[in-house]
């Protein structure tokens, strides 16, 4: 099956080994970059859709229509910002977002990274948590095909990456060190969201051992 694919985030590390991923996997014949700068590279397979905020995507719904999975790597550190900030863009931004996605394409996969601790309760003390929880949770009762949530843990950069932070690559030697089992390549996470939108998983939400599984 020839996938057409969106992807956000494409400039962050998570965003960029998806693409990769995805450019040099047969099942996917063409990409979407959504983003608020360039990515800066041109690759096979690739096109870009540059806008000034994503509440803009409502006026390209021509160029949003006949996809069938989106990929959603976009998303910022909660660190320094306070709980209305962080949910404007990591609840409001993406919920908007997937909602008009999922009336464009009804027979759209949408793939949502949100991270290792992220609490489905959405009443824990961690504010990131918190948010994240409610994001998965509304974006499990949209109407798409199929929706799956990515909770990753420590990720490894795949070859060419070229968005990875200085710091990053000590902490992923770190956290390689003391939580292994812990550990996905960005390698295995495209994969896994591929095979989500080809397979699909009986769980929505998608633990460390739920995506090595998918991306094997």
């Amino acid at each position: 099956m020839a996938l057409k694919v969106i992807i956000t985030g494409a400039t962050g590390m998570v965003g960029e080994g998806v693409l990769l991923e995805c450019v040099q996997n047969d099942n996917i014949s063409e990409i979407l970059l959504v983003g608020r700068k360039s990515y800066g590279q041109s690759l096979p397979k690739t096109r870009e859709l540059i806008v000034k905020d994503f509440w803009e995507i409502g006026h390209h719904t021509d160029t949003l229509q006949g996809y069938d999975a989106c990929f959603y790597c976009a998303g910022v550190s909660a660190m320094g910002k306070n709980e209305a900030d962080y949910t404007y863009i990591t609840y409001d931004t993406t919920l908007y977002f997937a909602k008009t996605l999922a009336t464009l394409n009804s027979n759209m996969v949408f793939t949502f990274v949100t991270g290792w601790g992220t609490d489905s309760t959405e009443k824990g003390k961690s504010m990131w948590a918190r948010v994240k929880g409610k994001t998965e949770n509304d974006l499990m009762q949209l109407p798409f095909k199929g929706q799956y949530n990515f909770r990753p843990a420590g990720m490894k950069p795949v070859k060419g990456q070229k968005n990875v932070r200085w710091f990053f690559k000590p902490l992923i030697s770190i956290f390689s060190l003391i939580a292994p089992s812990g550990m996905l390549s960005l390698h295995e996470v495209g994969k896994a969201m591929i095979n989500a939108v080809l397979k699909g998983y009986p769980k929505q939400v998608l633990e460390v051992k739920d995506i090595r599984q998918l991306g094997a």
